[in-house]
């Protein structure tokens, strides 16, 4: 869906930031859009979870496009989905896995080096572009790095190695970069100033609002796994106290009713 990805692109140019509240299934994919995103981003981790599977480079290929098909299904905005580093270290296979979101219909995707080396997630973007473009359609590759996040270098090389690394996405066909774990202004004015695609950050405790990102260059705000973090914990919460009392008033709390509930999915 071409339209879709430029739609998507365009999210990136304006202000405010896009602000991406994470989904983790379609469920909660519909409720986020629902409640007027712009756009549907996935979190790796939590879909993860949500599939009974750990977080980091783990998740079968197949379940991770189920998980996909299953978001197109319930909501019309652009979709990212996060695929962590394309689960292989092969570019033409993670290509091929690639190709299977866009006929999709999905507008984004996001992929990490992580420990990896640079030049290996490089070929990766390069083969996905590739193979995107021969398929006659569109994709917006949001390239992230974990320069900050796992602190892969020397703390006063953090800023010139993010900024080496996103280039170096760039020139092999990266729409953005993700840059989860910097938060400072110094640190996040360093590096707009320095690349040419528009900067996504994660939350964080203690990060500026969104206002103030915007102000400092930031184009996209996303949530990561935070907020499926918070609903595991609140199910934990409520599981436990049902086990050890058995009283039901807990369970009537704050919750959503059946018929809202009902209502986000087409039938």
């Amino acid at each position: 869906m071409p339209d879709n990805v430029k739609t998507f692109r365009g999210l990136h140019k304006g202000t405010p930031l896009l602000r991406l509240p994470n989904a983790w299934d379609a469920g909660s994919a519909a409720l986020i859009a629902r409640l007027g995103a712009a756009a549907i981003a996935t979190s790796s981790a939590g879909v993860a979870w949500a599939l009974g599977y750990p977080d980091g480079r783990v998740l079968p290929i197949d379940e991770a496009i189920g998980a996909a098909a299953r978001i197109m299904r319930v909501v019309a905005v652009p979709v990212t989905i996060d695929i962590e580093n394309g689960y292989s270290d092969d570019p033409r296979t993670v290509a091929d896995n690639v190709i299977r979101l866009v006929e999709l219909g999905v507008a984004g995707i996001n992929i990490e080096d992580g420990p990896d080396k640079p030049t290996i997630l490089a070929a990766k973007i390069d083969a996905i572009r590739n193979v995107v473009s021969k398929a006659g359609s569109d994709l917006f590759i949001n390239a992230r790095t974990d320069v900050f996040l796992a602190s892969l270098v020397e703390k006063p090389k953090l800023v010139e190695e993010s900024v080496t690394r996103a280039n170096l996405y760039a020139r092999s066909g990266a729409d953005g970069i993700f840059l989860p774990g910097v938060s400072t202004p110094a640190d996040i004015k360093a590096i707009v100033a320095n690349i040419s695609l528009p900067l996504n950050v994660m939350a964080l405790a203690g990060l500026a609002d969104a206002e103030a990102l915007g102000k400092l260059g930031i184009r996209r705000l996303s949530a990561g796994s935070g907020i499926a973090q918070v609903l595991w914990a609140k199910a934990e919460e409520l599981a436990k106290g049902f086990l050890e009392t058995g009283r039901s008033d807990s369970l009537g709390e704050s919750s959503m009713p059946y018929r809202q509930l009902q209502s986000l999915f087409p039938k």
